[in-house]
């Protein structure tokens, strides 16, 4: 086990009251929450997002992601289930770190894309772990669920951690012209299940 759970609250959202869990690394102190949606004791599998902490797509409205959709569309989507758990994976840029992911946005304003930004910075196409997120789940007392992700690499890994995934559970949102080349990159170099419509210019 590579965290504790530490601390959990009442988090009231627009689309219902949530229970917020608190955990933290035992090697770093580097601290990770999960958002826990109704009661999930009996509930085999949960629906559960793993979502990779994204600063400018979450709170600033990036266009260059989409992961500040995901993060809402995966909320909303719990809720109407009634019982689920969004995890808030704090490895922001694929683990790069805020600044770095900045430093690649540069890079990728001169013609590069996201993989090959992030190999130019000397860092690999996704440095995340999450594995972590398998220990979050194990000490919330969940052992199968049901993902929300386009990302197989998340399947493979929670799979080898001991989590049973019952289902994929695809989270197609927020595609747009701004995020057209980073989302084609996801699919074609990191093999993301993505079903993508071309803008055109006229």
């Amino acid at each position: 086990m590579q965290l504790k759970k530490v601390a959990q609250a009442k988090l009231p959202t627009p689309w219902g009251t949530f229970t917020i869990v608190g955990f933290e690394e035992l090697a770093t102190g580097k601290d990770h929450v999960a958002m826990v949606f109704g009661d999930i004791t009996h509930q085999h599998p949960v629906l559960t997002r793993v979502h990779s902490e994204c600063l400018t797509g979450d709170a600033l409205f990036s266009l260059r992601c989409d992961c500040g959709f995901q993060l809402e569309a995966a909320l909303k989507q719990i809720a109407k289930e009634g019982t689920g758990i969004l995890i808030y994976h704090r490895q922001e840029g694929r683990n790069i770190g805020l600044l770095n992911k900045i430093r690649a946005y540069a890079l990728q304003d001169t013609g590069y894309d996201t993989v090959e930004a992030n190999h130019q910075l000397g860092f690999a196409a996704d440095e995340r772990d999450f594995t972590l997120c398998a220990d979050m789940l194990a000490l919330l007392g969940v052992k199968e669920i049901r993902l929300l992700t386009n990302n197989p690499e998340k399947i493979r890994v929670l799979e080898n951690a001991g989590i049973i995934i019952s289902e994929r559970v695809p989270l197609e949102v927020g595609e747009n012209p701004n995020n057209e080349h980073y989302l084609e990159t996801k699919a074609q170099k990191m093999g993301h299940i993505l079903h993508l419509h071309p803008f055109h210019n006229d």
